[in-house]
């Protein structure tokens, strides 16, 4: 009886302290400390150049630097090109292959959404704690954060015999379209991998993201009757397109607004007598006079989910709205799919209880799971049914999609060795 309630207070006593910095992962944080400037440097090196997704040669820029970088760590690098009708530059992919720990899957994005033509913010610090620049944060900073973290860990040999592939989109911000090709690389490598982790944005430094709404669009056209205003509401004449638009996206709003993590934005509208829209140029055109029943509408929308399910219910409610008409009035609506749900799970869940050791251990406080409502679709979605995911581990900052988009370089060294000692941890 002695024995075993020694054991089991040597059992305890293990479990408190298993997890306990050693003196490896001393050494890495080290490495990383040691290392600031040199980080910084090249933070700013791929910062300054514009790689906006249709600036196809800035984007192959960064590409070709960050390939230098994991080429030295001893990585095979490869850049995915793409057909050019998807008008996107590629992707990079460098990778190394062993038998030790789990198969991890790193996530980045080269492109910003900071396009050739429009007004250049280098890289300029602002104080001691925060800089400036396009992009900075999203994503240069994550995509350096994973460069640094991993030089960390070759400096102490700790990649020999690892399965690790780093995967930087090219075209993130505007995904090449169809996506069945755009992503298919991507998606075929993460399913040889254990493990996915992306590192968006940090929300905060005590949030990860354990789920992402999937984001989908709709388009709604209406018709009516169209002839001088005087006959409107007549039984001959009816309610017009727009009245019957307006009804429609109304009752969306009344039967689906409720629901959480659901949203249908109406983001365009034209309506008239002759109506059109260009999607490539997310451009409407309308004619029509206040004296005229207006005989068309078209509206464009998105619709944001947090599973499937969801989604397709959301679907078909929307459809039995569309299919009331008023008197004289007639409409239909499609669907067409863009980036599915990162859902929440368990496995999910519990890869979110490994970084947060880390987090504790590292006396950096709790990492929880962030509102999935608070952060838009990204591409780690296209592999969150295949592989357990975490997202939002990169830079912190503000004002991403923004001139004035910033980082917060105070907390970057913290956030860089926490998820070097993640990525030791699911290795080793």
């Amino acid at each position: 009886m002695k024995k075993t309630y020694l054991f089991l207070i040597l059992l305890a006593g293990f479990n408190s302290f298993a997890q306990k910095i050693s003196s490896t992962e001393k050494k890495i944080i080290e490495h990383i400390k040691t290392n600031a400037t040199q980080t910084e440097k090249l933070l700013e090196q791929v910062v300054n150049i514009n790689s906006g997704t249709l600036n196809h040669e800035g984007v192959r820029q960064v590409g070709k630097i960050f390939s230098k970088e994991f080429e030295e760590m001893g990585f095979t690098t490869e850049w995915v090109s793409l057909p050019d009708s998807l008008n996107r530059a590629g992707h990079l992919v460098a990778y190394r292959t062993g038998k030790k720990g789990k198969k991890l899957f790193l996530i980045g994005h080269l492109d910003t959404v900071f396009e050739k033509s429009m007004s250049f913010t280098p890289f300029t610090r602002l104080n001691d704690s925060i800089a400036t620049g396009q992009g900075v944060n999203d994503m240069k900073g994550g995509d350096v954060m994973i460069i640094a973290a991993l030089k960390a860990l070759q400096a102490q040999k700790l990649l020999d015999d690892t399965s690790i592939t780093i995967y930087f989109t090219g075209d993130e911000e505007s995904s090449g379209k169809p996506t069945s090709i755009s992503r298919k690389d991507f998606i075929d490598r993460a399913k040889q991998s254990d493990i996915a982790l992306a590192y968006e944005t940090a929300v905060s430094f005590n949030i990860a993201a354990t789920a992402r709404r999937g984001s989908s669009g709709w388009e709604l056209t209406t018709t009516g009757k169209t002839g001088h205003s005087s006959g409107l509401f007549s039984q001959n004449m009816g309610y017009g397109a727009i009245y019957e638009a307006a009804r429609i996206l109304d009752e969306f709003r009344e039967a689906l607004s409720s629901e959480k993590y659901l949203t249908f934005n109406p983001g365009v509208i034209s309506g008239g007598t002759e109506v059109s829209y260009d999607p490539a140029l997310a451009k409407g055109e309308a004619i029509g006079k206040t004296n005229i029943i207006a005989q068309k509408v078209i509206v464009q929308g998105d619709l944001r989910f947090i599973s499937e399910m969801q989604k397709e219910n959301a679907r078909n409610k929307m459809r039995e709205i569309v299919a009331r008409h008023l008197n004289g009035t007639s409409a239909e609506i499609k669907f067409s799919d863009g980036i599915p749900a990162m859902e929440p799970t368990q496995a999910n869940a519990d890869l979110l209880k490994v970084l947060n050791q880390v987090s504790l251990d590292l006396n950096m406080g709790e990492v929880k799971a962030g509102d999935p409502g608070s952060r838009g679709a990204g591409d780690i979605s296209y592999i969150a049914q295949y592989v357990p995911c975490l997202d939002g581990l990169g830079a912190s900052g503000k004002g991403a999609h923004a001139p004035g988009e910033i980082i917060n370089l105070k907390e970057f060294p913290g956030l860089t060795q926490r998820t070097a000692l993640l990525i030791y941890r699911l290795t080793q």
